[in-house]
């Protein structure tokens, strides 16, 4: 394995997007610092999902569409708290 995996605890970094190589705390910061409210708007902030190629390059070998959305409501959350 050479990549790191997302839900290890010292996985550094930790990629929500394997394809685009975008890790959780940047789709958390076009959220937070940025305003991003959906899917699309992360997609255009990060790149995260442009480059798919998940049976090759995601270790779980599946898409990653569900980290990246668990990482905007992450971020959304984060957001409400400091509003």
């Amino acid at each position: 394995m050479k990549v790191p995996l997302w839900f290890k605890k010292d996985a550094n970094p930790k990629y929500a997007c394997y394809c685009s190589r975008v890790t959780k705390e940047e789709i958390i910061k076009a959220v937070v610092e940025y305003g991003a409210n959906t899917m699309e708007e992360v997609i255009n902030l990060t790149g995260a999902m442009s480059n798919s190629d998940c049976q090759k390059k995601n270790p779980l070998d599946k898409c990653c569409h569900k980290i990246v959305q668990d990482a905007i409501d992450k971020g959304l959350n984060i957001r409400s708290r400091l509003a």
